[in-house]
C-alpha cells in the first residue's frame, strides 16, 4: 500500500520536511544521480504564480542533500518561454546557484528518439508514437516531480504526472511553445494518453507537489492563486497525483490521464488503497477547501 504524506504548514519549507520524513527515501536518494523537475512553464517579471517558487526549490534542495545523493541537477524544460528565462525571473536560478547544484536545460540539443507504449498491448498505438528528447534525461537514476497544485484547461490538473510529460519533449526541437510545430508532433491530440504513456516510459520515483501557491478556477496560467501551505509526497507519483486532484475537486475517473496511467501500471490511484501518515484525505480536503474557498467542504458526498 503506497504512502502519500500530506502536510500543510505556513513555512512550506517545513511543511516538505514533515511531508519527506513519513518516506522511506534513502534507497531512492543515497549515491544517485538524482534530477529535481520544477514546475517552469512561463514566468514574468510581474507574475511567478504559475511556477515553483524559490523556497520551495531552496527547501528540496536542503533535504535531498541529507542523503548524500552523487550529484543534483535541477532539469528544466520550460514549455512557453525559454527555460533559463523562467529560472532567472522566479529566482530560482538564484537557489540553483547558492545551493551549488547544477543546472541543466533538457530542451536543448542533442536529441534522440525515444518509443512510447500506450497499453499493456504494446501493438496498440497512442497519439505520438516516440518523442525526441535530450539524451541527459535517460541518465537519471532518480526523477524527482516537484510541481504546484493547479487545475489545466486541458489535462484538466497539471500535477507531478503532467510536470514531467509535458516537459521532456525537447522545445528546441518542437518548438516553443511546443505547439508551434517547429517538428510535427501530437501532444495536444490526445493530452492524457500522451501524458499516461509518458509516464510509464519516464518512471518519477519521488512526487512533491505543493499548494505554495494553488491554481484554482483557470490553468496552468492565469488562474485564481491562493496559499494553502499544503505539501503532498509520495513515492507513488500516480497516488500522489489522485490526491491533488481529489483536493482540487476531481476524482481519478474525471482525470483520464491518472485512469489510463493506472491501466499501464504506473502506480494506485484508488484513495482506499493508499496509507495516509499526515494529514488524511478528508482532514487535507477540509483544509484545502478552507484555504481556496473560506469554507471547510466534506468528502462525505464526492
Amino acid at each position: 500500500m503506497p504512502k502519500v504524506a500530506i502536510t500543510q504548514r505556513e513555512s512550506i519549507a517545513e511543511g516538505i520536511e514533515e511531508a519527506l520524513n513519513h518516506l522511506d527515501l534513502k534507497p531512492i536518494l543515497e549515491n544517485k544521480i538524482v534530477a529535481v523537475k520544477p514546475n517552469d512553464t512561463w514566468a514574468s517579471a510581474d507574475d511567478i504564480t504559475a511556477v515553483t517558487q524559490p523556497d520551495t526549490l531552496r527547501a528540496m534542495l536542503r533535504y535531498l542533500k541529507k542523503f548524500r545523493p552523487k550529484y543534483i541537477v535541477v532539469s528544466g524544460g520550460a514549455g512557453a518561454a525559454q527555460t533559463d528565462e523562467v529560472f532567472r525571473l522566479a529566482k530560482l536560478m538564484e537557489v540553483v546557484k547558492e545551493e551549488k547544484v547544477e543546472f541543466f536545460d533538457h530542451n536543448r540539443p542533442p536529441f534522440t528518439e525515444v518509443k512510447l507504449q500506450y497499453a499493456a498491448d504494446k501493438e496498440v498505438s497512442g497519439p505520438q508514437q516516440s518523442i525526441m528528447v535530450n539524451p541527459r534525461v535517460l541518465e537519471y537514476e532518480t526523477l524527482i516531480s516537484l510541481s504546484q497544485l493547479k487545475v489545466h484547461e486541458t489535462a484538466t490538473v497539471t500535477l507531478a504526472l503532467k510536470n514531467i510529460a509535458m516537459s521532456f519533449p525537447a522545445a528546441d526541437y518542437y518548438g516553443h511553445p511546443r505547439s508551434e510545430q517547429k517538428h510535427q508532433n501530437s501532444f495536444f491530440a490526445d493530452m492524457h494518453s500522451f501524458i499516461a504513456a509518458m509516464a510509464k516510459r519516464f518512471p518519477v520515483h519521488l512526487a512533491v507537489t505543493v499548494g505554495h501557491p494553488a491554481m484554482v478556477g483557470l490553468g496552468p496560467i492565469g488562474g485564481h492563486v491562493v496559499e494553502t501551505g499544503m505539501v503532498i509526497a509520495s513515492t507513488d507519483p500516480l497516488a500522489a497525483d489522485a490526491v491533488g486532484a481529489m483536493l482540487l475537486g476531481f476524482s481519478t475517473q474525471a482525470v483520464r490521464h491518472l485512469w489510463e496511467a493506472e491501466r499501464l501500471g504506473v502506480g494506485v490511484a484508488d484513495l482506499e488503497k493508499i496509507d495516509f501518515p499526515g494529514l488524511n484525505m478528508a482532514k487535507a480536503f477540509a483544509a484545502f477547501t478552507k484555504a481556496v474557498y473560506g469554507k471547510s467542504l466534506s468528502l462525505e458526498h464526492a
